[in-house]
């Protein structure tokens, strides 16, 4: 029978996502290991259990809802009693008791009886076997509460009092509870410095004692971020002091039950990044302390051991099984012989858990990981819009045709989905989609587009590193493919006649040719009309031209050859001419000086670069423009006459520059004197990122609000006529990074990070 305990609480507050972020959540006993899915905010959450006697592997999941409630969001475990915060919207925490045969129920839920959207109660949670304090972020409009619940000898919980303290941020955001005493953290208060409150519990209350707080001189470090208590001592993790070095300051109870400070404790060799103190656990004389970011990011471990009146001993541990970029050591748990750490970058912040068990010395015993979550496909018909939705994404006047997730297109473990292009096969008429992945690409036969099929993958250059960015143009029935931050990507060239061949799908794609004269390239711009390649964006190796155009000639696919370089020096962050993308067309707009030329507009960060590249040997920088509150010029596209140019700025939006989703119309028909005539701010307040142009329509991919459709047919007047959403839930993260419209059967291709490939069709504008 399920006992709940209901309390009176209200306030407002937002917890940010980072994928599923598994292992963001850690507790232990002495014989099993529980592990929570904190970034997942879209799909119902699991808390996976892991048994000691099964050799460290699943023994069951918990879970409490077919709805998204963030459920093991904060986990504290003590003896045959688990916690879970489920801490979505007004929140709750789920108490688990173990029977005698060893199983997992649930007994009761501590809720709030007036709750409103927005406590998220249940955000961390304190447990000493007694006592459980239960934080709530969102009270007091933000500021957050602390709520104290007994437990009697039956187990049952009751609420025995409420902390909340005034004038501060974030407070409870962190807590731990041990002999009595508990530190209560607001590590986001006076500017992110942070503050930690000591509370001292008589009878079922508890009376502040005192408050820590570091150096006024020190801003951001975030004090408070992680507490640990033990041996007369109070630990408090400060890891964004120093450029992120971290430290963890030390305090020692004096002979009136307050604290001196004592020399603070760091890193072997300080790191910036590191983040020394994130996590902190103080069991049997020892101090653990996570440093997630020390490795370039494969994070750390360490143990310092206390020998009397200073630390005799000190130890740091990698992970040998969580790998990469794996941020091991973001969280901690420590019970006996046992510990269990949070490694939530591995896979690219899918996130995994390592557990350890000491036996002459602790050694790595097992890595566990979750399942893959995402959204099931769509196929097998078309999905009107109705009344706003289509399968629960906001649209209008633009139909679901079909959907393919990010891992039924070859994608891995944390692997997204970004730049997508199409290609129609001459020979017999099929249309297929180029899917850019974080780990590769994917080809999708999307001819009877209610039934893709994932025809097979091209896996990224062998020796290179799974990017964000990779960006695929097609010229000649090949495809061009770069990656960015890849280390040595180069230019896969791949002959897509190889997809008529598929017998069985998904095959395995090699590429046709590489081209090794780049490493890591953002973009590859093609201009068909001349047989010209341009990697934008090149670093890390090779010729990169200052990150400006690396010209390539490609008439001949399968041998490319390196052509020249422009770069317009007054533009991009560094003034190398930095092109973070570009069109390169043979110009037949109205400017009669320029007509029959090879002309490239550049989003060069800082500017609109507009160059003259006919001649390779003597390429001419012919204008640039800037425009008011540039945060990051990222892409354009012309219109079909070449008069106008319609750029998007990456940057305004979340640096919140402009009231909405800003579209910059550019006048060119004068190359030379480019004129911004329009600044077009939608109804959204989303991140516009790629936009293409065909008749007049422009389709804008964007992060946060999908795939919008817009009327250009007055030039200066961009007006709206339909959108689809990829996005399911505001605050999920991702969003749509690409779009390609130029099928000849009508249908759209979009790319969203998080989700996959969506197949999408316009109504008709009568409908």
């Amino acid at each position: 029978m399920l006992r709940t305990v209901t309390i009176l609480i209200l306030a407002l507050a937002a917890l940010p996502a980072d994928a599923q972020r598994f292992g963001g959540a850690v507790a232990a006993t002495s014989d099993e290991v529980f592990v929570g899915e904190t970034g997942n905010v879209l799909f119902p959450a699991e808390v996976y259990v892991y048994s000691r006697d099964s050799g460290w592997t699943e023994s069951t999941r918990l879970a409490v809802s077919s709805e998204a409630d963030r459920f093991g969001r904060a986990l504290a475990a003590h003896g045959n009693v688990l916690l879970v915060g489920a801490s979505a919207e007004a929140g709750a925490v789920h108490v688990y008791t173990k029977d005698a045969q060893g199983a997992w129920s649930r007994s009761a839920t501590l809720t709030a009886s007036d709750a409103v959207e927005g406590d998220y109660f249940g955000s961390s949670i304190a447990f000493d076997g007694e006592t459980a304090l239960v934080s709530a972020l969102g009270r007091n409009e933000g500021a957050g509460a602390v709520y104290v619940f007994s437990q009697n000898e039956a187990g049952d919980f009751a609420h025995t009092g409420t902390i909340t303290e005034d004038e501060t941020e974030g407070f409870g955001s962190i807590m731990v509870l041990r002999d009595g005493t508990a530190l209560i953290g607001s590590p986001t208060h006076n500017e992110r410095r942070g503050k930690v409150y000591v509370y001292q519990k008589e009878g079922d209350m508890f009376v502040r004692t005192g408050a820590l707080e570091p150096d006024s001189s020190v801003a951001g470090g975030r004090f408070g971020y992680a507490l640990a208590l033990g041996g007369g001592m109070a630990f408090i993790g400060m890891p964004m002091v120093a450029q992120r070095q971290g430290a963890v300051m030390v305090y020692r109870r004096d002979g009136t039950g307050g604290f001196v400070e004592l020399p603070q404790l760091r890193a072997f060799e300080p790191q910036r990044g590191a983040m020394f103190g994130a996590s902190l656990v103080y069991t049997d004389g020892v101090l653990w302390v996570g440093s997630p970011g020390e490795y370039f990011g494969g994070g750390a471990v360490y143990r310092f051991e206390r020998r009397e009146e200073s630390w005799g001993g000190a130890q740091r541990q990698q992970s040998k099984m969580a790998t990469g970029r794996a941020s091991f050591g973001t969280t901690l748990a420590v019970t006996g012989n046992v510990a269990v750490v949070g490694a939530t970058g591995v896979d690219r912040r899918e996130g995994a858990a390592v557990i350890l068990a000491m036996e002459d010395e602790w050694e790595e015993q097992n890595m566990v990981i979750n399942d893959i979550k995402g959204f099931d496909p769509v196929t097998g018909g078309e999905v009107q819009c109705a009344e706003g939705a289509a399968r629960g994404w906001a649209c209008d006047k633009v139909d679901l045709v079909s959907f393919v997730p990010t891992h039924q297109m070859g994608g891995g473990r944390g692997g997204m989905s970004n730049d997508v292009w199409g290609w129609t096969d001459p020979a017999t008429g099929r249309e297929y989609a180029l899917v850019g992945r974080s780990d590769g690409t994917a080809f999708v036969d999307v001819t009877s587009p209610e039934m893709p099929v994932f025809v097979g993958d091209l896996p990224m250059t062998e020796g290179s590193r799974a990017s964000v960015w990779r960006d695929i143009k097609v010229y000649k029935d090949h495809a061009f493919i770069v990656a960015d931050g890849a280390g040595q990507h180069g230019m896969q060239v791949m002959d897509l006649r190889q997809l008529r061949l598929v017998e069985n799908v998904p095959a395995t794609f090699t590429e046709t040719y590489f081209y090794d004269r780049i490493h890591s390239a953002h973009n590859i711009v093609i201009n068909e009309g001349t047989g010209f390649a341009f990697a934008v964006g090149a670093s890390g190796g090779g010729e990169t031209c200052g990150g400006g155009l690396h010209m390539i000639d490609i008439t001949d696919p399968a041998a490319p050859s390196f052509a020249g370089c422009f770069q317009d020096p007054t533009t991009g962050r560094r003034k190398t001419g930095y092109s973070h993308d570009a069109q390169c067309v043979i110009y037949h707009g109205p400017d009669a000086d320029h007509k029959g030329k090879e002309i490239c507009l550049g989003s060069n960060e800082t500017a609109l670069s507009i160059s003259d590249v006919t001649d390779k040997a003597n390429p001419v920088a012919l204008a640039m423009a800037v425009y008011p509150k540039v945060a990051y010029a990222h892409q354009g596209w012309l219109t079909e006459d070449h008069t106008y140019f319609y750029m998007n700025d990456e940057g305004d939006e979340p640096q919140q520059l402009v009231d909405g989703t800003r579209t910059l119309v550019w006048d060119v028909s004068d190359l030379d004197d480019p004129v911004l005539v329009r600044e077009y701010i939608a109804k959204t307040t989303t991140t516009d990122h790629n936009l293409y142009i065909k008749g007049n329509l422009m389709y804008q991919a964007n992060y946060g609000s999908g795939l919008r459709i817009l009327d250009i047919t007055i030039p200066e007047n961009p007006v709206e006529i339909g959108f689809f959403d990829t996005t399911p839930t505001e605050g999920s993260g991702g969003g749509a990074w690409s779009t390609y419209p130029y099928f000849e059967s009508g249908i759209i291709i979009v790319t969203s990070m998080s989700e996959g490939l969506f197949v999408l069709k316009q109504r008709p504008a009568d409908i």
